[in-house]
């Protein structure tokens, strides 16, 4: 099975002061079940991981997050739109998957993981199959891939 090749993804905030292109875009979307992205957006984190090539226009606007040691969150200090989750250490980008018109009105784009799998409560589910990660097994894959 071959991998889908990046896609060129533009989106913008909920009011459009924020602008976010990803030019390594993935092509399929990710789920967070942990507790501090259920707080975060008072649901899981559905995302588009988008690499360390995004351009942000209207950064000034954004109000950027320390969430934990390794990682930040982002808004839009105007509406209040979440962003994206970025590792501190990469600068890679997690981007909210409902940002990117392209991402939620097509029907090619699957689920592809959902991590956290343990802290997901049991009043959702997400239809289909996708691979499922614990806690502990994301942060052993993680590791062992030395990032």
């Amino acid at each position: 099975m071959t991998t889908p090749q990046p896609t060129h993804r533009q989106g913008h905030c909920l009011c459009g002061a924020i602008t976010i292109t990803a030019t390594q875009a993935a092509s399929h979307v990710d789920a967070c079940h942990c507790r501090m992205c259920r707080r975060w957006g008072g649901g899981p984190f559905v995302e588009i991981d988008c690499g360390t090539d995004v351009a942000i226009g209207g950064a000034e606007r954004m109000t950027v997050y320390s969430s934990s040691e390794w990682a930040e969150r982002a808004f839009c200090g105007d509406c209040g739109s979440h962003l994206f989750y970025r590792l501190k250490g990469s600068g890679e980008h997690m981007v909210c998957a409902g940002l990117f018109d392209d991402a939620t009105d097509k029907a090619d784009i699957s689920l592809r993981r959902q991590v956290f799998i343990d802290e997901k409560p049991s009043y959702y589910s997400f239809a289909g199959d996708s691979e499922t990660l614990t806690g502990a097994e994301l942060f052993a894959m993680i590791e062992a891939e030395g990032e």
